[in-house]
């Protein structure tokens, strides 16, 4: 069984090809146009911009990815496409391009809710079994999330505010690195103090699983008002350090929350999906505290955390699997929760 997914949902064009295998599943292609020079000069996404750039490439992304998984379209088993949550003019351009190619090839089509494709990577790589914790971290989702099946999921806990990627973004800009802040701060925070600024842990010994980053944002703005107008590189090192410090402690306690409420069962893992997934002292810290606690940790390969088609692809094929096919009317959707009352609405025309 073989599927092509369409991502578009952010700054990422991506078409994937993925095939099912005992175990998981083998990706035969994932081809990913990023926008990053494009959005660059604005520090940020911006929806116009990307929604062109998606026109732009992206039959020639599908193009690529069939030959270079050595496939006609008619051999493929269906079309699925990224649905939202994300910037509608994105989403669209992606979900009429899959309705398009499912029409002309005669092949289901499957609308795909982006964050279930990150909840569900990990079964393509690792063909891990239900149920299983979800931690979904990117520039536009924080979450905590119980998988017990495709279109069976509970959301424990959710950022009030900002989410993290978008908090690492906004210090990034901070600090004057280049966008996206991410990875900037990250490298930074490599060589810097951790425990020079005290900053806060919001919702940290809370009940419930919610987080909450706006403030710990606002902290990081207040330290550098202190530091003065040219901060030293020093300064800077020890405040990304700081920031990242206090993210990740943050996550863990969050984490461990979702697990007491994960009951009455016990996830069978804990597993890392979104663009924020990527970041090596995060994945450190959860694989400590997953090993404390006797819980399997897998995260995907990095290049499989950000945005990405084969995800798509995948879902897509987890779907098909049970039949769930979508109708070529589907609409477009920015917000779409990940919970099983959005799962419930999938065959709806929202």
């Amino acid at each position: 069984m073989r599927v092509l997914g369409i991502e578009t949902t952010c700054d990422e064009t991506a078409v994937g090809i993925v095939e099912e295998r005992l175990g998981g599943g083998e990706i035969l292609a994932n081809e990913v146009m990023s926008q990053i020079a494009r959005h660059a000069a604005y520090g940020g996404v911006v929806p116009e911009i990307a929604a062109r750039a998606h026109i732009e490439v992206l039959e020639r992304l599908i193009d690529r990815a069939l030959r270079r998984a050595g496939l006609e379209v008619g051999r493929l088993d269906a079309i699925a496409a990224a649905a939202g949550p994300g910037l509608i003019g994105g989403v669209l351009v992606g979900l009429t391009a899959g309705k398009a190619l499912a029409l002309a090839a005669g092949k289901p089509f499957i609308a795909v809710n982006h964050l279930e494709a990150h909840a569900l990577t990990a079964r393509l790589t690792e063909g891990v079994e239900f149920p299983y914790l979800a931690l979904i971290v990117s520039g536009g989702h924080t979450q905590l999330v119980a998988v017990r099946g495709v279109g069976d999921y509970r959301r424990l806990g959710s950022t009030v505010d900002d989410a993290a990627g978008e908090a690492f973004d906004k210090v990034g800009k901070m600090l004057g690195l280049p966008y996206p802040g991410g990875p900037a701060v990250e490298e930074l925070a490599r060589e810097g103090e951790p425990s020079r600024f005290d900053l806060p842990r919001p919702m940290l010994g809370r009940p419930g699983a919610d987080f909450s980053l706006s403030g710990l944002k606002t902290a990081v703005r207040q330290e550098l008002l202190k530091l003065g107008e040219n901060p030293s590189e020093t300064d800077k090192r020890d405040l990304a350090a700081s920031f990242q410090a206090a993210i990740v402690d943050v996550i863990v306690d969050r984490v461990r929350s979702g697990l007491r409420d994960f009951a009455p069962e016990r996830p069978n893992a804990l597993v890392i999906g979104g663009g924020v997934g990527a970041n090596g002292a995060i994945r450190r810290a959860l694989t400590r505290f997953c090993a404390e606690a006797g819980l399997r940790f897998l995260a995907p390969p990095p290049e499989l955390c950000a945005d990405n088609g084969a995800m798509i692809a995948w879902a897509g094929l987890e779907r098909l699997k049970l039949n769930l096919v979508d109708d070529l009317d589907f609409a477009a959707r920015p917000r779409w929760p990940l919970d099983n009352a959005a799962s419930a609405a999938h065959h709806g025309k929202a």
